[in-house]
């Protein structure tokens, strides 16, 4: 397997790797000091790579070579990249908020010194997720780190619905582009082992979302997801089965927000029956027993909100590829001068650009925005797609 270096890593965004590798250099006291601080911002689309690109600087950060910052082959960036890093902190919020409770514990691990690098990092994915009590109890962090503590996070939008402002003006802000689509399939050829065709569709498709990217070349579900979701722009014109097809596209999009997390979620149910002694004997048993019987009740509620959460998430981005069909048929209808989001699909994508005007195909975008904008409000996955399906037809003139 080839060594990338960080920087290599970051070779894609060159204003990005230029701000990492310069903080980095001012952490070991060389170059501009003013080029490093202890709180960072990641902003950019979905799918940028912003959780990437912070693992990529903590490893730079905790390098030991004394030569080349970060550079992809020592102890320290190994175990930094591969997320085994025992000065690296790296928070991935499952819920669909991030409370306070688990604030405090983050504010915990932050107070630590490193124990084996220069530095003790600490990564929050999606923070955007902040709860405004949690964003509160983690500001004098954030303002005040301690002196061998970096802050990295992560959130989609610095929208002030979308993120506490307070703790955005704490931080240094970075944005992360969306790579670009060689640089995609250059990750799944050579660190997924997918073929050039199969890694071009999933780059193109995925709408350069990397991680998306990555499962529409290894997860099979996944793919039949997808298709699911853009067959049903071809059922809209076949009388009530699009609205048949709902169910069956709802309950794959729970399988696969279930099946993607089964071994990780019984994991945590075996190491906390092990933690509170379910299946001991003896004296005291019978104690422990019922004291676990509210931690593995607690456990579950958990992971029923992370569920949530995760369904809400593929039936998105069902939505997500659904609109692409109609993107296209834009695209075709037009004759714009632009690559296709479903190349694999022109054909359907054609045929509605041949019935359907203009004017009907953005009314069939506003309808699943519609949609998307209805889950996000919680309303129930049928009611909200049929809602939606209602809107398309009548934009196409299906009666």
């Amino acid at each position: 397997m080839t060594v990338k270096s960080v920087s290599d890593r970051l070779a894609d965004t060159p204003r990005v790797r230029e701000t990492i590798m310069a903080a980095a250099a001012a952490a070991r006291g060389i170059g501009d000091p003013r080029a490093m601080t202890h709180s960072w911002l990641l902003t950019g689309p979905p799918g940028s790579g912003r959780s990437t690109t912070a693992v990529a600087f903590a490893a730079a950060l905790v390098c030991t070579d004394p030569d080349t910052i970060g550079c992809g082959r020592c102890q320290g960036c190994l175990d930094a990249l591969s997320d085994s890093h025992t000065d690296i902190v790296h928070v991935v919020p499952k819920e669909l908020v991030i409370h306070v409770e688990a604030m405090r514990d983050i504010v915990h691990q932050a107070a630590r010194l490193p124990t084996v690098a220069n530095w003790r990092v600490i990564i929050i994915d999606d923070a955007d997720r902040f709860t405004e009590q949690a964003a509160d109890a983690f500001l004098k962090t954030v303002e005040e780190p301690p002196a061998k503590t970096v802050i990295i996070l992560s959130a989609p939008s610095t929208d002030p619905e979308d993120f506490s402002q307070t703790l955005r003006s704490r931080c240094r802000h970075l944005y992360i582009p969306a790579p670009s689509e060689d640089e995609i399939v250059r990750i799944l050829t050579e660190e997924e082992g997918a073929s050039l065709h199969d890694a071009r569709l999933a780059a193109a498709t995925s709408l350069r979302h990397i991680g998306r990217a990555r499962l529409l070349v290894k997860n099979t579900d996944v793919q039949a997801r997808r298709a699911q979701a853009i067959n049903l722009a071809e059922l809209v014109f076949h009388g009530d089965q699009a609205f048949q097809a709902v169910g069956a596209l709802i309950a794959a999009a729970k399988k696969e927000s279930v099946s993607a997390y089964a071994e990780e979620d019984e994991k945590e149910r075996v190491e906390l029956a092990q933690a509170v002694g379910v299946g001991a004997r003896g004296k005291g048993a019978a104690k422990a027993l019922r004291g676990s019987e509210a931690a593995l009740r607690e456990l579950e509620e958990r992971q029923k909100k992370r569920s949530t959460r995760r369904g809400r998430d593929v039936l998105d981005l069902t939505l997500v590829d659904l609109a692409g069909v109609y993107r296209d048929a834009m695209v075709l209808k037009s004759g714009a001068d632009v690559g296709l989001t479903h190349p694999d699909f022109e054909g359907l994508s054609a045929e509605i650009a041949a019935r359907v005007d203009l004017a009907g195909l953005v009314a069939c975008q506003d309808a699943i925005a519609k949609c998307r904008e209805s889950l996000d409000q919680n309303v129930q996955p049928t009611i909200a797609f049929n809602g939606m399906l209602g809107r398309i037809r009548q934009a196409c003139n299906v009666k």
